[in-house]
């Protein structure tokens, strides 16, 4: 470990120096540093879409099923097991939606969305927890497994329906969605007078209220709800203990099994919501490959969060930003986050300075020069970046945050009961 603590003040071990953590505080300052920066940007480079009402709602919309299979990953995760199969029960959860809600309506087809999720999840516990398979391998197969059997039930269950084929489901009923009265129209006249910071602000309270899906309002709840559950509950810390110690939990009393089989079955419930989000809620319609990666996507933006459901949040907000780039064909809103992306970097370069990591620093000024000298000489970004900007971020993102990352000590290693005795 990197501290130890001696009556509640951290001392650092020789030769190890102490990581200043990242306070609620220093964050919302950084988050409004950033949002200052992009309303600069969209005031030189004329760029409104960044940050309007629609761009919001649609990054809203699109960070949902993202940070759902996040939540998943966290909750595995936290128990010591990882879950790469979360792109898999997501295409479970997304394809059981379906089925079950162009048949018996929208609910339905969510409880049986989560259902079939969790059914992935539980068959991923069996084969990591009781028979000890490699966690990636059993994650990798059951993402190989999921998107046949579905490809395979299709046949059966769609084909010959009324709008449906052996690659789409029949469509589903709206689950409904609300707009804030009164409160949308007025902030969205106010993202629109061009302002400084205040029109920026606007647009992202705008995307909040305004074409509301209920299952939205659901999925936003759940986090501040796992981070109580895991952390402000005696159910939490016993789980938390499995995937930090679990020689010790099972020394205290704790179950470890069980934890471990409840915390890869919630995870899988977490994905198979998130599926069912894309075939009722996003495209009220299943169809293969509706998944598109994102269960891999929310796993990035776990790690990215530090394993922390509110870290997890701002990072499938971010993914789900890019992705909405890309959905309402945004060239010319890439070609002017260039420049915030240099701005940024030019922070990185004075900082690295700072911290006396002349290498670095010179490695990021010249990457800074690079995308200054691609903003300076183009107009507008292909369309085939713009398409890949949600991939590119994620391995960016992951790339600059690495060092700050802490994972469960336990997470991925087998455990054999017993093992302390």
């Amino acid at each position: 470990m990197a501290t130890a603590t001696v009556a509640g003040t951290p001392k650092a071990k020789p030769g190890k120096p102490v990581r200043s953590k990242l306070t609620l505080p220093v964050l919302m300052l950084l988050i409004a540093g950033v949002l200052a920066l992009t309303s600069l940007v969209r005031i030189i480079t004329g760029a409104d879409g960044i940050t309007d009402v629609g761009q919001m709602s649609t990054a809203l919309q699109l960070a949902v099923p993202i940070g759902l299979a996040g939540l998943g990953g966290l909750w595995s995760e936290r128990a010591g097991v990882v879950n790469i199969g979360l792109e898999g029960m997501m295409i479970l959860g997304s394809w059981f939606g379906a089925w079950a809600g162009y048949q018996w309506g929208p609910w339905v087809g969510l409880l049986l969305g989560i259902l079939g999720g969790a059914l992935g999840g539980l068959l991923h516990a069996v084969v990591t927890v009781t028979f000890k398979v490699n966690h990636i391998v059993s994650g990798v197969a059951i993402n190989i497994l999921a998107l046949g059997m579905t490809r395979y039930l299709s046949k059966f269950a769609f084909e010959g329906k009324e709008g449906g084929s052996s690659k789409q489901s029949p469509p589903v009923d709206a689950l409904g969605s609300f707009t804030v009265p009164g409160l949308a129209d007025w902030l969205s006249t106010l993202n629109h007078k061009g302002w400084f910071l205040i029109s920026d602000i606007a647009g992202l309270l705008g995307g909040l209220v305004t074409n509301v899906s209920w299952l939205t309002v659901i999925a936003i709840a759940l986090v501040p709800f796992s981070w109580w559950a895991l952390w402000r509950t005696s159910f939490g810390l016993r789980l938390r203990s499995c995937g930090e110690h679990p020689v010790a939990a099972e020394s205290l009393g704790v179950n470890v099994y069980k934890y471990k089989y409840l915390a890869v079955i919630i995870s899988g419930g977490f994905a198979g919501l998130g599926g069912a989000f894309l075939s009722i809620v996003s495209a009220n319609f299943y169809l293969e490959g509706q998944t598109g990666g994102r269960g891999y996507i929310g796993l990035a933006s776990m790690i990215f969060g530090n394993w922390m459901p509110g870290g997890l949040a701002l990072g499938a907000g971010l993914f789900g930003y890019t992705d909405s780039l890309n959905l309402r064909g945004g060239g010319t809103n890439v070609h002017a986050l260039l420049l915030l992306l240099v701005i940024l970097l030019a922070f990185a370069v004075a900082w690295l300075i700072w911290k006396q990591r002349y290498v670095g620093g010179l490695v990021t000024a010249a990457v800074a020069a690079l995308v200054l000298t691609w903003y300076l000489l183009t107009d507008e970004v292909p369309s085939q970046f713009v398409t890949a900007t949600p991939y590119v971020v994620t391995l960016l993102v992951l790339a600059l945050s690495a060092q700050r990352l802490r994972m469960p000590k336990a997470d991925g290693i087998p455990y054999y009961k017993g093992q302390g005795k």
